[in-house]
């Protein structure tokens, strides 16, 4: 079996930033363990499965250790494949997930992606999450992920995390971040359990980033950097229960793939 594989810069307007995801479309629905072993032989944060048919398109995400339930840069990915190689002349695109239903609609040269928001509830800074940090946070929040708040970006991008101590922590992942000089918030983002260290532009994240910087500086609308290595840049809207993350995508390389 022959599969279409495209690999998209996600979150950048540039090739070698922002966070590279695999995009595979299918015809039919292949075995989860199938999907999970293309994901290892991929080696990226994140590797999109798609099937284009039907109202709203299935769709699944696999980083190189597990099926993950939400990932904003291999959606954001995805759909900018759909629009480029399958439709033509359509400004939206509705995908079936782990997550519910979400939407990318082409809005300019951003696609602004439809998400569940997650806010955060407070909760103690504990002693092992300053040991894996390296570092003590000013407060410290919980949702899907630990939110660790810091007083300046240069915290949060001299941060040098223990990974092997992330497991013990009981949440997914964490997320470093601080209020911005040029924007309205930098982050980083953890995630040892799904084998990713660090992710270099994290969609979901901003699911809890959006409504927790949105109550704490009084704006819906907001300009977001996340400080990795290879970084890039979120246009988000605080909504209620949804938030909007909107990004550039830029293809780095298509091919096929034999299984």
């Amino acid at each position: 079996m022959k599969l279409p594989l495209y690999q998209v810069d996600a979150f950048t307007g540039r090739v070698f930033t922002g966070n590279p995801a695999a995009v595979v479309l299918l015809e039919e629905p292949l075995p989860g363990e199938t999907m999970q072993k293309i994901a290892i032989e991929n080696n990226l944060s994140e590797t999109a499965f798609v099937i284009p048919r039907g109202e709203a398109y299935p769709l699944r995400w696999f980083t190189p250790a597990l099926e993950i339930d939400l990932c904003g840069h291999a959606t954001l990915a995805t759909a900018f494949v759909l629009f480029n190689e399958r439709l033509a002349g359509t400004d939206e695109v509705r995908f079936d997930t782990k997550s519910g239903r979400l939407s990318v609609r082409q809005d300019g040269d951003l696609l602004k992606m439809d998400f569940p928001s997650r806010p955060p509830e407070p909760v103690e800074v504990s002693d092992l999450l300053v040991e894996a940090l390296g570092t003590r946070p000013r407060e410290a929040h919980l949702a899907r992920d630990i939110l660790a708040l810091f007083d300046t970006p240069d915290e949060v991008a001299a941060l040098a995390p223990k990974f092997h101590r992330f497991a013990e922590l009981g949440a997914f992942a964490v997320m470093a971040t601080a209020r911005g000089s040029d924007v309205d918030f930098v982050s980083r983002f953890f995630a040892p359990r799904a084998g990713v260290n660090e992710d270099p532009v994290t969609g979901s994240a901003h699911c809890t980033l959006v409504p927790f910087w949105a109550a704490r500086l009084g704006k819906r609308v907001l300009h977001a950097r996340q400080i990795s290595r290879r970084g890039g840049e979120l246009f988000c809207e605080d909504r209620g229960d949804r938030v909007t993350l909107g990004g550039r995508a830029v293809e780095y390389l298509r091919g096929e793939i034999t299984i």
